[in-house]
């Protein structure tokens, strides 16, 4: 079921490319994107995480993200772990949360996001080198970023409309530091 504002986060228990397991409660008392990604080779979504550790001294000291992928924990290390993120890493191996959260999947997403968006994946793929020659995890699965405040409750749920439909970090920038 798609999460929305007002609705408390769900509680998530997963493992962390840093060989331990998170568990949502080490974020109480922050405010956090919660964001929900594909697969680890996902060219799209490896622009999304290096823009997000590169704008990551942006927000404000108390916030923190939560990224989850669509993948094995060993598959998500090899991918991920070259980003040197400040923020917690997850792999969903059986997608226990993206059902519980409402992540959608879609083929038509997907080929909207592939096509309309090709001078972005083209940028993914040739010039930072995030090609998917290793997918593993489901490939019509669709971003979602959810804002979550210092009580746990849903601020603002973003359910991706294709592969790189994300929200604005500005937008996340001001939630950041909005107390």
């Amino acid at each position: 079921m798609k999460r929305k504002p007002k609705d408390l986060a769900i509680n998530i228990t997963l493992p962390s490319i840093d060989g331990t397991i998170f568990n949502l409660d080490e974020t109480k008392g922050k405010r956090y994107l919660l964001s929900f990604f594909r697969f680890a080779s996902c060219p799209f979504c490896n622009l999304r995480l290096n823009e997000l550790v590169t704008r990551f001294g942006e927000l404000d000291k108390g916030f923190t993200i939560v990224a989850i992928f669509d993948s094995t924990i060993g598959n998500l290390q090899r991918h991920a772990k070259k980003h040197h993120a400040p923020f917690y890493i997850l792999a969903d191996e059986t997608n226990k949360y993206y059902k519980e959260y409402g992540v959608e999947r879609s083929l038509i997403g997907m080929l909207k996001g592939m096509f309309g968006r090709m001078p972005i994946l083209l940028k993914g793929m040739f010039i930072k080198g995030y090609i998917p020659l290793i997918s593993k995890g489901n490939w019509l699965t669709m971003p979602v970023d959810i804002l979550v405040d210092e009580n746990g409750v849903i601020q603002t749920a973003k359910y991706g409309k294709d592969e790189g439909d994300h929200l604005p970090f500005d937008q996340i920038k001001s939630f950041s530091s909005n107390k």
